[in-house]
């Protein structure tokens, strides 16, 4: 029964990110807010399908059954700071994450978001970042790896202040500093070419 409702999520987890890779799409920057819409939409099925789990298995036996959904937990908290990104440009919280996928984030009120699950979506997240600083040269967005380049090294700096010792999350925390490193890259290319250019004090991005 755990494994039916988990195949049901890993669906919707696709078609969400379906949606969201889209934005990578020289057009898709323009549809930004209505693909976060639809989004947001596909993850009230999200807490539907999450909702019929919990009723699957005891309360105080969730980590005994974490390695069914483990994976794609981490898959949906990407995707829900994915989204949170594209609207604010801002980190998600865990707590906004848990609120987004409808569960709590203390264990002992029931199913909630395991801090490492939190965390590994976060690190996911920091990956389609790296891709999109990337895609928004080609789409001739050129101040985006700007913006992207001071959020991914703020990251860096947080995660930097981590005792990682969980070693599937140490070793997608060490593909971070690759993802820093694409981004500088980028930025640096747009900066000999003179096409980057720091947006001015009070301008909104």
């Amino acid at each position: 029964d755990i494994r039916k409702v988990v195949q049901t999520l890993e669906q919707t987890a696709r078609e969400i990110l379906t949606v969201l890779q889209s934005v990578h799409q020289p057009s898709g920057f323009k549809e930004i807010p209505s693909k976060c819409v639809r989004a947001r939409e596909l993850f009230c099925t999200v807490r539907t399908q999450i909702a019929d789990l919990k009723t699957k298995f005891p309360v105080e036996q969730y980590y005994r059954f974490h390695e069914h959904w483990r994976f794609v937990l981490q898959r949906l908290a990407f995707l829900a700071a994915f989204v949170v990104y594209l609207e604010t440009e801002t980190l998600v919280i865990r707590e906004e994450v848990a609120q987004i996928l409808g569960i709590e984030v203390v264990r002992e009120k029931g199913f909630h978001l395991d801090v490492e699950d939190y965390l590994a979506g976060v690190l996911i997240m920091a990956s389609e970042l790296s891709r999109l600083a990337v895609n928004s040269v080609t789409a001739g967005d050129y101040n985006r790896p700007l913006r992207i380049s001071n959020f991914i090294n703020e990251l860096d700096s947080g995660f930097r202040l981590l005792n990682l010792k969980n070693d599937p999350l140490r070793k997608r925390y060490d593909g971070l500093k690759y993802d820093v490193k694409k981004i500088e890259e980028v930025v640096y290319d747009l900066s000999i070419r003179g096409l980057a250019k720091e947006p001015e004090p009070g301008v909104d991005k």
